[in-house]
């Protein structure tokens, strides 16, 4: 395991627990970091209208929709420390979460990710809802 750094945000995965490309278990955010709550992201347009039927197309269009409310953050995908991934029953797992992890592939250690099957979603027609943590390290 890596000592931990108080100067940025350090990702872990322990010795004893599965090591995955696709996830971190721990994250240590440093004191003075902004946090920022990403709340629910669907596969919708601009005018709110499902994007597809289709679960990749849903699930890719919620994390563009996560990256636009970062933005205005001042944040990217990069800076997100942990992901929670609803998915309604009956949707494509394989595909909508193959989706996800295309879309959040990074150089970086990866997020934490939390992944959830729902029995529906709020939005009518949604399978797929993404949200965030961020952390900003102050300059």
């Amino acid at each position: 395991m890596h000592p931990v750094a108080m100067d940025a945000i350090t990702r872990l995965r322990p010795d004893g627990l599965v090591r995955s490309p696709a996830f971190s278990h721990v994250a240590v955010v440093p004191p003075g970091a902004t946090t920022i709550y990403l709340g629910g992201q669907n596969g919708v347009d601009e005018t709110g209208a499902i994007v597809s039927a289709d679960a990749a197309e849903q699930s890719a269009r919620a994390i563009d929709n996560a990256a636009v409310a970062l933005a205005a953050a001042g944040a990217t995908l990069a800076d997100v420390v942990q992901w929670t991934v609803l998915l309604a029953e009956g949707a494509d797992l394989g595909a909508a979460y193959g989706a996800v992890a295309q879309k959040l592939a990074g150089d970086g250690e990866p997020a934490l990710v939390t992944a959830a099957i729902v029995s529906a979603l709020g939005a009518p027609g949604a399978l797929v809802e993404v949200s965030a943590v961020a952390a900003l390290l102050p300059d």
